[in-house]
């Protein structure tokens, strides 16, 4: 496999531990933008805001605060998503795979599967902006030129 830019070689122990750096990321993230946006609305702050089924929606401004939450930490996540993976082939793989831990994350803490509309919806539209935003950032990544000579030196 000589002579192949990023030829793709089997590294268990890579994938796995960009698995858990985009977990800590996204749940990080989300935190942080939960308590930024509780402390500006004045809400009461709680982990049950990132496992909540009953509080994501538009009706209430708790649930519009929550929904605002989800969307900044997919756009944060996909800034992670960029640094630690780098990429364009594989955003959509680890987007879906840090919401299917979201998913068994608030499977587990309700203790049953997640029903409401407004669950489904906020996750999509996360796994969608999460995932368009890093296909972006990487792309751009992937497509700059490649310096073929070095600084020129005067022999």
């Amino acid at each position: 496999m000589t002579g192949h830019f990023r030829s793709s070689v089997w590294d268990p122990l890579l994938i796995l531990s960009q698995i858990i750096s985009m977990q800590a990321i996204y749940y990080l993230s989300l935190g942080f933008w939960i308590f930024v946006l509780d402390q500006i609305a004045v809400f009461d702050l709680s982990v049950e805001q990132m496992f909540t089924m009953n509080d994501l929606g538009l009706s209430e401004d708790s649930g519009r605060t929550n929904v605002i939450a989800f969307a900044l930490n997919s756009l944060t996540t996909a800034f992670g998503i960029w640094l630690v993976v780098g990429r364009t082939k594989q955003c959509l793989d680890f987007s879906v795979t840090i919401l299917f831990f979201h998913f068994i994350g608030s499977w587990i803490y309700n203790a049953h599967v997640p029903q409401t509309f407004w669950w489904w919806l906020t996750n999509t539209v996360s796994l969608v902006f999460m995932t368009v935003l890093g296909e972006f950032l990487c792309m751009r990544s992937e497509l700059k030129a490649i310096p073929v000579l070095g600084p020129k030196v005067d022999l």
